[in-house]
């Protein structure tokens, strides 16, 4: 797979008489002492927010796109705008690109001076994502959400599945910095504009009055602001005769299939956009392979930004977001988010993830090395996936019963095997494996995989352990007296009897990788007091499935619009399952998802039946019976 992205660079910046100065571009972010009156006057006036947040009907979504976010001046006012006079129903999204984003330090310096934003600046700084590439969440308020897209400005809105308001074209000076004024980058704002949408900049240089000419948009030169002469506004052409065509975000009533990881993640992002959900479980949350005593919350670094490689940094710090913004975990009884060590297996291991620190792909922020050779996933951890997601139901609008599903129809309607019928807006399959023993779902392309934890008793000498340590398998520190010893990985087997030879394989590990832990938890005399064996559910390619649930017979034209899958996170549903839950609760919701569309293409669970028909036209998928699928 080829690259889909670049290492991101932070901006190289000084204060200088209390502004703030690029020193790779030898420019000033905004205007010495008049910041926040530039940005209110340029781009918050300049769009006619105030009035058009106050005309917004309920459940109205406006959507924001920035050039160059920058010190979020223009992001953060818009908020502070939005909050006075929008309805308290209706909601704001910005999506800002940044292709040299400040350093977090640089960041809280620059906003500590504008203490009026200070309501805003606190959820920045809080969730402030590290330099990698791609979309990034940031939750401002109920209200309020931004996404932050780093990389190069052209190339995000080029691909970008939005459709603007209105737009902030901010930036460097176009003679200190063309690329950001370029008649690609204009013409891709074009694409993404809705009828109407305004742009506001606050320069007036001839090329780029001309570029967006040349885009599409209607455009007048008026006064600047302060020591500027003038500055441009631009809109594009109505052809809705004046209508206000705002997005409203889709809702009703959810129903998710499964209470895993998948299913618990899948429900609290619908939950929080507004959707009644119904949880059903044949057995109970966390009861299939999300319910082991322990899991770690990390990744697998490398240096290759492909499409597969950038999902799994993606989804960790979105991972790590998630639990920042729902507290979790609260207790250390549930784990710690301390981070995990990394112990190289061979010295191809090890070489990878050195590429992967050298190369600027994992900043250290992320990823460092220690004396001892050992690597360290920052904002990783362990914790008791049971307790995760009973947190992640813990919420007004979600329900839980139990139940087992018998079949479900692409209209959205379940019938359970207690004869039960339940019809609901949108269905959620989250059941991993199970999913193809459905009826009309035995195609789905997937695998099982057998997986043993062994359960060790706390000793004197570990209970001094603080971090999980990956290895060959993993090892966390005591929960409830109890070290998880894992896993191992059986592609040949899909029982769940308990195989002693299995705890075997994973203390073994332990001694080959951890010698030093293995001492200190018993040696020989290792005390086992539980084991746990649950069947994983993986892709063929190692990436989830996440998006609608296709028809095999029709594509590529037929999707549905009420049955949607979240299966196949194999061993890692801690980590990929926040990322997957949003991507899917944007799509039923009808809003711009929050990753970015190559991720988005990676998981859609069609992607499979797509590469089948290019090796055989005539492919169409079989019942066991051998008859051919059909409505």
């Amino acid at each position: 797979m080829k690259p889909t992205a670049e290492p991101i660079r932070p901006a190289e910046i000084e204060f200088v008489d209390g502004g703030l100065r690029s020193k790779s571009f030898d420019d000033s972010y905004f205007m010495l002492g008049q910041g926040l009156a530039e940005s209110q006057a340029v781009f918050i006036a300049g769009n006619r927010l105030a009035e058009r947040f106050a005309q917004l009907r309920p459940h109205e979504i406006f959507l924001i796109g920035e050039n160059g976010f920058g010190s979020g001046l223009n992001a953060l006012l818009a908020a502070d705008c939005f909050e006075q006079y929008a309805h308290d129903t209706s909601r704001l999204r910005i999506f800002s690109t940044e292709k040299h984003p400040l350093h977090r330090a640089d960041l809280e310096r620059a906003l500590a001076a504008q203490p009026s934003l200070g309501r805003w600046a606190k959820p920045l700084l809080q969730h402030y994502p590290p330099p990698v590439p791609g979309y990034h969440r940031v939750n401002l308020s109920d209200q309020v959400e931004l996404i932050l897209m780093y990389g190069d400005s052209e190339s995000q809105w080029r691909r970008a599945q939005v459709r603007v308001d209105a737009w902030f074209l901010d930036g460097f000076a176009p003679s200190q910095n063309p690329e950001m004024w370029s008649s690609g980058l204009l013409n891709a704002l074009g694409k993404c504009s809705k009828p109407g949408a305004t742009l506001s900049t606050f320069t007036a240089v001839g090329a780029v009055r001309r570029g967006l000419v040349a885009a599409g948009f209607e455009v007048e030169k008026i006064p600047g602001f302060g020591s500027k002469r003038h500055r441009l506004q631009a809109r594009w052409p109505d052809t809705q005769c004046g209508a206000s065509g705002y997005s409203i975000s889709r809702t009703g009533t959810a129903l998710v299939i499964g209470a895993g990881l998948a299913g618990a993640s899948s429900a609290r992002a619908l939950a929080e956009r507004g959707w009644q959900v119904r949880v059903i479980d044949r057995e109970g949350p966390a009861s299939g392979a999300s319910g082991n005593h322990a899991g770690v919350v990390y990744t697998s670094p490398s240096s290759h930004l492909t499409a597969q490689n950038r999902f799994y940094q993606t989804a960790f710090v979105r991972t790590r977001s998630w639990f920042e913004r729902y507290g979790f975990p609260n207790d250390a009884s549930f784990g710690r988010l301390n981070d995990v060590a990394q112990w190289p297996t061979s010295e191809k291991h090890r070489d990878k993830l050195l590429e992967a620190l050298r190369s600027g792909a994992w900043p250290d922020s992320l990823l460092s090395q220690r004396d001892d050779g050992s690597f360290v996933l920052h904002g990783g951890g362990y914790v008791q996936p049971a307790a995760w997601i009973g947190h992640l139901l813990k919420h007004p609008k979600i329900n839980f019963e139990r139940g087992e599903l018998r079949t479900i129809h692409n209209g959205g309607s379940a019938l359970l095997t207690d004869g039960r019928a339940i019809e609901s807006d949108a269905v959620i399959l989250c059941l991993a494996h199970h999913t193809a023993t459905l009826p009309g779902l035995e195609w789905l392309f997937i695998k099982k995989i057998r997986g043993q934890v062994s359960e060790c008793a706390l000793t004197p000498e570990s209970a001094h352990w603080q971090q999980a340590i990956c290895h060959g398998g993993y090892l966390t520190p005591s929960i409830e007296g109890r070290h998880c010893v894992g896993a191992t990985y059986d592609l040949k087997r899909i029982d769940h009897g308990i195989d002693p030879k299995d705890d075997q394989i994973n203390l073994d590990q332990l001694n080959e990788f951890l010698p030093q832990q293995w001492t200190e938890l018993g040696g020989e005399n290792i005390e086992l007091i539980g084991h746990r064996v649950a069947v994983r559910c993986q892709s063929p390619d190692f990436l989830p499935q996440a998006g609608p649930l296709a028809d095999p017979t029709s594509l590529p034209h037929t999707l549905s619009d009420r049955v949607y899958l979240n299966i196949g996170h194999g061993s890692r549903g801690l980590t990929h399952t926040p990322l997957t839950a949003d991507l899917l609760a944007d799509q039923i919701s009808d809003l711009s998802p929050s990753i970015e569309p190559e991720l988005v293409e990676a998981l859609a669970p069609e992607r499979f039946v797509l590469r089948k028909r290019r090796r055989d036209p005539n492919w169409r998928p079989v019942r066991p019976s051998g008859q051919i699928l059909r409505d």
